[in-house]
């Protein structure tokens, strides 16, 4: 049997943001702690980083900005999920992002069925999150779309089938999504084990290994470069 890896890189490319939107258009995104102008800018509200967002998109002619697949970043430190006395500090990065305006459409990546979905509430989480279930070459994994408008979620039922590229949902703003500036978290589940509607998408160090191998890259494909 064919890692997924494998299967996923031999797919042709698709997309899980606005089809209209070119690939041109898109631009790379670095969150992680080696960008020392982001940690200049003390981001500390969704308004500050939405601004810092829009700007960034602005300078380099983008609609999308992408990126965060294995990123150690700061940005988690202000929400009690990622970080707290009783656990190891969650700061890895396991999805990838897909920063663009709030109500861009979110597409199915692949053919399939909804898993399941949630409104995943709180300060960091994910707000509305649909879980996509998908089967390739006796392969069954799934795909994540986190960080959703209510709406998105309103008339779901497990078990609708969507067609790849087909709008599924479309990117919440701040109110909703986490408190965090639109986008769209995008991420590959080889093994979901009893998660409903819900999935880790940050882990620690020591659990890093193991989510790289039932997380694939996004970008494996999506192919965006």
């Amino acid at each position: 049997m064919k890692p997924l890896a494998s299967i996923l890189n031999a797919l042709p490319p698709t997309k899980v943001i606005d089809e209209s939107i070119k690939i041109s258009e898109y631009t790379p995104l670095n969150l992680s702690v080696s960008n020392q102008e982001l940690a200049a800018e003390k981001l500390d509200t969704s308004e500050d980083f939405e601004k810092y967002i829009l700007n960034y998109l602005k300078e380099n002619k983008a609609k999308v900005a992408f990126g965060g697949y294995i990123e150690g970043r700061f940005l988690y430190q202000r929400s009690s999920i990622f970080l707290n006395e009783s656990k190891p500090e969650r700061n890895i990065h396991i999805g990838l992002d897909l920063w663009a305006e709030a109500g861009t459409a979110v597409l199915a990546a692949l053919d399939g069925k909804v898993h399941s979905f949630k409104n995943n509430i709180g300060l960091g989480d994910y707000g509305p999150t649909i879980i996509l279930e998908h089967q390739i070459e006796n392969e069954k994994f799934y795909t994540l779309y986190g960080h959703l408008s209510l709406e998105s979620i309103e008339k779901l039922n497990i078990g609708d089938q969507f067609k790849k590229g087909q709008k599924i949902a479309a990117l919440g703003n701040a109110s909703v999504n986490g408190d965090y500036a639109p986008h769209v978290h995008f991420q590959i589940i080889h093994n979901i084990e009893n998660y409903w509607g819900d999935y880790p998408g940050v882990c620690n160090t020591k659990d890093l290994n193991f989510y790289i191998e039932n997380c694939p890259d996004p970008n494996l494909l999506l192919k965006i470069t």
